[in-house]
Order: C-alpha cells, then sequence, then structure tokens
C-alpha cells in the first residue's frame, strides 16, 4: 500500500485514476481529486476554490476542468467547475453530484463515491465538451493529496 494507505487501497487509487482516463478520453474537459485530511478553513468550497487555482485548473483551454475536493478527516468536500462547464451544466448539477457521491461517503465508501462524481462530471463534459482532434491530457490524472 501506499503512504496514503489510510484514505484509499493502492487499487482505490488505480480505479479512481482509470476512472478519470476513462471520462476524460471522450471530452477536452479535465478533472482532479484533490484529498487532505483536515480543511484549513471553514468552508470546503473555499478551500476547493484556493486549490483549484493553485493547480492550474483555471487554465485550461476551455475553462472546463473539474475538481473534486475531500477533506476526510472533517467529512466536507465540495465540486468546483470552471467558468466554462458551469455556464452550460443545469443549475442544480453540482448539487445533484454531490448528493449522490454524498449516499456512498455515508455507506463509508470514499472511492465509489469519488468515482461517482467523476462519472456525473464525464457525462456532463462528454456532452457539452466532446474531445476534439488533437487533444490532449492536460492535467494529471492522478489523486493530489495535500
Amino acid at each position: 500500500m501506499s503512504k496514503n494507505s489510510a484514505i484509499f487501497t493502492d487499487i482505490e487509487q488505480e480505479d479512481i485514476r482509470k476512472a478519470i482516463e476513462h471520462a476524460e478520453k471522450s471530452t477536452s474537459g479535465e478533472i482532479r481529486i484533490c484529498i487532505e485530511k483536515k480543511c484549513p478553513v471553514p468552508d470546503a468550497f473555499e478551500r476547493a476554490s484556493i486549490y483549484f487555482l493553485k493547480i492550474g485548473m483555471d487554465k485550461t483551454a476551455l475553462r472546463n476542468g473539474v475538481l473534486i475536493y475531500i477533506a476526510t478527516d472533517d467529512h466536507k468536500f465540495a465540486i468546483i467547475g470552471d467558468e466554462g462547464i458551469n455556464a452550460r451544466v443545469p443549475a442544480d448539477f453540482w448539487d445533484t453530484t454531490k448528493e449522490t457521491m454524498l449516499a456512498h461517503f455515508k455507506s463509508e465508501n470514499l472511492s465509489l463515491g469519488v468515482i461517482a462524481g467523476i462519472t456525473a462530471a464525464g457525462e456532463q463534459l462528454k456532452k457539452l465538451f466532446p474531445a476534439r482532434n488533437g487533444d490532449k491530457n492536460e492535467l494529471s490524472d492522478d489523486i493530489s493529496y495535500i
């Protein structure tokens, strides 16, 4: 197991990476996962917004990056979409996605919740930002641990 084995097993980490890879195969969008034990600010959305900028999620060509942020010990999470995707998804899309993820989290299955969020974001990205010739993976598919 990796140094982050208390959060995800190696198999779960690989499943998450593969889910991102699969979701991004049909879109020009980018999906990242950010995990930390404790959220250093009161609001997970605020922390996710800070990290979104820090790792360059706002630098994708079509502004269609999605970040799933989770603070495991604090049981907080947020989903951030860049302006390109936010302008095009239904108004309740992120809330609906969070509810789907939360159902898995409540069953103590963090990895399946993350994969459900990746899948939902990937489906929207595929519809709204289909892959184009010459698309490249602009950001890492690995989980980012803070």
